[in-house]
C-alpha cells in the first residue's frame, strides 16, 4: 500500500518531470536535467523560502534589539538572559517555513537516489513514463566528463563541501571572535556534506550545490532589496 502510494504520487511524477526536463530543456544531458529540475523545485518553494528569509530579518533585528537592550545589564546575567529571551520571544520567529523546505529537498533528494539505484535503461523507462512522455532513447549520463551515476566522486563532493565551507565563512562574517562551537561546525559539517555526498552517485553533489547556489542568491537579493532594520541604540 505505500509502497504504491510512494510510487504513484511521489516517485512517478519527479521521474517524468526529470526525463521531460530531459528531453525538452536539458538538451539531453542528464546532468543538467537534474540542475534544472532542482531550479524548478525551488521556484516552487520560494513561498517557503520567502518566509524563511522574512524569519531572518525578524532572526536578525532581534539579535540586534535584544544585545541593545541587555547592554545595561552586562554585570547582571540573569537579567541579562531574561531581556535576551522577551525580546527573541517578542518577534515570534518560527523555523517551520524553512525546515519544511529542508524536509521536501530531502524528500526529492530520496526520489532522485531512487532514480539511479532502479536503473534508467530503456526498458525501465517505457513502463514508468506517462502516455504523454515522449521516450528520449538511451540516456546521455555525462555532465562535462563526469558520470553522473558514479559514486566514490571527490570532485563534485569537494566542490560542494568547499562551497558550503566558504559560505559558513560568509555567513559569520560579522562574528569578531568565533566560538569554538562556530569553529567546530565550520570544519565538521563540510566534512561530513563530503564524505556524505563521497558515498553517494554524482547527481546528489548536483542537485545540493544547485539548491545551495539559488538559497544564497536569493539571500542576497533579500539583503540588497530588503535589508534588516537597524535597532536604535538606547
Amino acid at each position: 500500500m505505500l509502497s504504491t502510494i510512494w510510487f504513484i504520487f511521489l516517485y512517478q511524477p519527479l521521474f517524468n518531470a526529470l526525463i521531460w526536463i530531459y528531453s525538452n530543456i536539458a538538451d539531453f544531458n542528464l546532468g543538467w536535467a537534474v540542475i534544472w529540475l532542482t531550479i524548478f523545485l525551488r521556484i516552487l518553494l520560494l513561498p517557503l523560502t520567502f518566509i524563511t528569509e522574512r524569519n531572518s530579518i525578524r532572526q536578525e533585528k532581534a539579535e540586534e534589539e535584544a544585545l541593545a537592550e541587555s547592554k545595561a545589564f552586562e554585570h547582571d546575567s540573569v537579567a541579562r538572559s531574561e531581556i535576551i529571551r522577551k525580546v527573541m520571544k517578542k518577534h515570534k520567529i518560527s523555523p517551520w517555513a524553512k525546515v519544511l523546505t529542508l524536509l521536501i529537498q530531502l524528500l526529492v533528494l530520496v526520489l532522485l537516489y531512487q532514480v539511479f539505484i532502479r536503473g534508467i535503461s530503456g526498458d525501465k523507462i517505457v513502463k514508468i513514463l506517462y502516455n504523454g512522455i515522449d521516450f528520449p532513447g538511451k540516456i546521455n549520463t555525462i555532465f562535462y566528463g563526469f558520470e553522473v551515476g558514479k559514486v566514490h566522486d571527490a570532485i563534485w563532493a569537494g566542490i560542494t563541501a568547499l562551497y558550503l565551507f566558504f559560505s559558513i565563512i560568509i555567513e559569520n562574517r560579522k562574528s569578531k571572535i568565533w566560538q569554538p562551537s562556530q569553529v567546530t561546525f565550520l570544519l565538521i559539517f563540510p566534512l561530513f556534506t563530503f564524505f556524505a555526498l563521497w558515498l553517494l552517485p554524482m547527481v546528489k553533489s548536483l542537485f545540493i550545490l544547485t539548491s545551495m547556489i539559488f538559497s544564497d542568491i536569493i539571500h542576497i537579493l533579500r539583503m540588497i532589496f530588503f535589508p534588516a532594520p537597524k535597532v536604535e541604540k538606547k
